[in-house]
C-alpha cells in the first residue's frame, strides 16, 4: 500500500470534548444530512453545543483558539452513539486541520466503523488514562501527543499509556488497507484482466479458449464462434441437459400437459 494511507505513528496536539454519550446528532446536527457532498461540514461540527455554550457565556473546545490545529480528539464513554450517520466522522475529518485520530474510553460500534472507512483510528483507553490525558491537554494545549500503532502506546509528556484496538483493524491501519480505493488501484492489472473476461464489459466477446479446452465452446451452444452463448439458451441447456439449438437433437419444449422428451 502507499505510504500516505498507513497509520503507523500519528503526532499532534489534542482537543478535549468532555462528556459521556455524545451522540452523532451533537457531532453534526441532522439539518446537515441533506448535503450532497461532505464539503464544508467541518465548520458545523458540534454547532448546536457550541451555540448553547456561547449563549451561556462559555466556550466550547472547538471554539477555543488554544486548541486550534488539533489533530487528536479526546472524548469519554460511548462517543458517537445515536444514529449511524457517516456525516459525523466526515465533519470531524474536515474540522480545522482535520481530526486524524479519536481517543476515548469507548465508542459506538457504527461510529467506529464509519471512522475506519475514512481512515480515522478510534483508540480506546481506560477511564483513568483518558481523564489524565484530558487534564494534561487542558493544562498545556500545546502538549504533543504521539500515538504508535505498532506498539499500541500513547506518549504525552511523561505519560505512556497503552491503548486497545482490534487486531484486524489495527493491522489494516498499519498496512494502509483500510482504504478500499487504494486496494483497487494497487491491483489495477488484475482488475483489467478480470474485466476482459466479463462479457458485459467486453461487448459479449468470449475470451479465447485454452488449447484442447472445449468448455464454454460457443459452437456447442449453436452460437457463432467468438460470441458468448445466448443466455436464454444456456438456461435451457442447464435445465434440460441438452442444447436447445434446433440443429442438435434433444427434447422438445411441448405445451404443458404433454410429454416432453424421455419420461424420467
Amino acid at each position: 500500500m502507499t505510504e500516505d494511507t498507513r497509520r503507523i505513528v500519528i503526532e499532534g496536539t489534542a482537543v478535549p470534548v468532555r462528556g459521556d454519550d455524545i451522540d452523532t446528532d451533537r457531532i453534526i446536527p441532522a439539518r446537515y444530512l441533506r448535503t450532497v457532498t461532505f464539503t464544508g461540514l467541518g465548520e458545523h461540527a458540534f454547532e448546536d453545543d457550541r451555540a448553547e455554550l456561547t449563549r451561556a457565556g462559555q466556550k466550547h473546545a472547538f471554539d477555543d483558539p488554544r486548541f486550534a490545529g488539533a489533530r487528536i480528539l479526546l472524548a469519554n464513554k460511548n462517543f458517537g452513539c445515536g444514529s449511524s450517520r457517516e456525516h459525523a466522522p466526515q465533519a470531524l475529518l474536515r474540522w480545522g486541520q482535520g481530526i486524524a485520530v479519536v481517543i476515548a474510553e469507548s465508542f459506538a460500534e457504527i461510529f467506529n466503523s464509519n471512522c475506519f472507512s475514512i481512515g480515522i483510528p478510534c483508540v480506546k483507553v481506560d477511564e483513568a488514562s483518558c481523564r489524565a490525558l484530558m487534564a494534561a491537554v487542558e493544562a498545556d494545549p500545546r502538549l504533543a501527543i504521539r500515538i504508535n500503532f505498532e506498539q499500541c502506546i500513547i506518549e504525552a509528556g511523561a505519560q505512556r499509556i497503552a491503548f486497545e484496538m482490534a487486531a484486524g483493524i489495527r493491522q489494516r491501519f498499519l498496512e494502509g488497507s483500510w482504504d478500499s480505493a487504494t486496494e483497487l488501484l494497487a491491483n489495477r492489472e488484475q482488475i483489467a484482466q478480470t474485466a476482459k473476461n466479463l462479457p458485459y464489459l467486453s461487448g459479449f466477446e468470449a475470451p479465447a479458449p485454452a488449447p484442447n479446452d472445449t468448455r464454454g465452446d460457443a459452437k456447442s451452444h449453436g452460437e457463432p464462434a467468438g460470441r458468448c452463448p445466448d443466455p436464454a439458451r444456456m438456461v435451457l441447456t442447464s435445465a434440460y441437459g441438452h442444447s436447445r439449438n434446433p440443429e442438435v437433437p434433444g427434447p422438445s419444449l411441448a405445451p404443458r400437459g404433454q410429454a416432453s422428451g424421455p419420461d424420467y
